[in-house]
């Protein structure tokens, strides 16, 4: 379907929950978005925060641990946060070719093969059963004990590999330190799903929380082959609508609000690798290229949005009774745009449960 000024970033905002009717629960929009980035542990905190109405850091907290919600790395090689029961499905499916394909560089750049994760396996299945947690140097140290290496990131490389493997997941922190638990500890089984099955439940997922979408935005957000994305998105295709805007098809479950322009100028203050800007392979919805390498191309950087594109960038400073909050426009603003700046900094110290501070912006 063609459709004459579509707005896609308006239609991805409303999809991700950053317009419009937020999440009742944390659960609820974890298991929606599928997985949600979260290498940034307090920023990608700020961006569940934004999608789940009240919620405050204390919320995002209590789910992870009540272990609703778990941190683990199961796209791309990357943490994200994913629902309880999705983890183990979306290992079975993504860690296979992830592992496969990083064993060589993992061999010649950190001495790290088989042999040596099982000899952490071991390790950890000593010093976390029966529940324990540990937080990451106590952990290291265990290793080392072992004359298992961790210094110069080894360690980390261990870590990741363990985690893909399934015997590993982040607990609760303990006071700021994160800590690691044993997976089947941590999580009560979980039903796994066939291949065919839990391609087309990515792809469903994708699409219903992130479109509209290309076939290749997907393929780049799950780190599926492009023959395995394209199969995946032909399993779902016929809930899908298709719209081509300038040129390209994006797919998308369709809403009354598709294409509605806002009347008023929405800011949102993003933190870096938020899933509104990590999700898509082809950032110019909402990046002007002359704007990239400032914007941190639309991910390393937290982003400033009007209107679902980047304005700018943002930074927070914590005071001892309050929190600031400064703009970096790219552009000087129009007043309506720094008055919505302020409502949302205002948003964002409400989160934080402090006020704001008065010399900001």
């Amino acid at each position: 379907m063609k459709r004459r000024g579509f707005d896609l970033p308006a239609a991805r905002l409303r999809r991700q929950r950053l317009v419009g009717d937020g999440f009742a629960t944390v659960d609820e929009a974890v298991a929606a978005h599928l997985a949600v980035q979260a290498q940034d542990y307090l920023g990608a905190l700020w961006a569940l925060g934004q999608r789940v109405r009240g919620a405050g850091e204390a919320t995002i907290e209590a789910a992870l641990a009540a272990r609703r919600i778990v941190r683990s790395w199961p796209l791309r090689g990357t943490l994200h946060f994913v629902a309880a029961d999705d983890l183990r499905w979306l290992l079975d499916l993504l860690a296979p070719r992830l592992l496969q394909r990083s064993r060589r560089r993992l061999k010649d750049d950190f001495d790290v093969d088989e042999r040596v994760v099982e000899g952490a396996r071991t390790v950890c299945e000593r010093v976390l059963g029966g529940g324990r947690a540990l937080t990451r140097e106590a952990l290291y140290a265990a290793f080392d004990d072992a004359r298992i290496a961790t210094a110069g990131s080894r360690g980390l490389h261990v870590v990741w590999w363990l985690a893909h493997a399934g015997v590993l997941c982040f607990g609760a922190r303990v006071g700021k330190q994160q800590t690691f638990v044993l997976l089947d500890d941590w999580l009560p089984p979980a039903a796994r799903r066939s291949r065919e099955d839990a391609l087309a439940e990515l792809a469903r997922r994708y699409f219903a929380s992130r479109g509209p979408a290309t076939v290749q935005d997907f393929a780049w957000w799950s780190g599926l082959a492009a023959a395995d994305a394209a199969a995946a998105h032909e399993a779902v295709r016929g809930g899908l609508e298709r719209v081509d805007v300038e040129g390209r098809a994006y797919w998308h479950v369709p809403t009354a609000e598709d294409g509605a322009v806002a009347k008023h100028a929405r800011v949102h203050l993003l933190p870096a690798y938020d899933e509104y800007t990590v999700a898509y392979q082809d950032r110019g919805a909402f990046l002007d290229a002359a704007h990239a390498a400032r914007a941190g191309n639309g991910i390393f950087k937290p982003a400033l949005l009007v209107d679902g594109r980047i304005a700018g960038g943002w930074k927070r400073r914590l005071l001892k009774v309050a929190v600031e909050v400064a703009p970096d426009w790219f552009e000087p603003p129009s007043a309506t745009a720094m008055k919505a700046f302020d409502a949302a900094a205002a948003r964002y110290a409400t989160f934080l449960g402090l006020p704001r501070s008065a010399g900001d912006g």
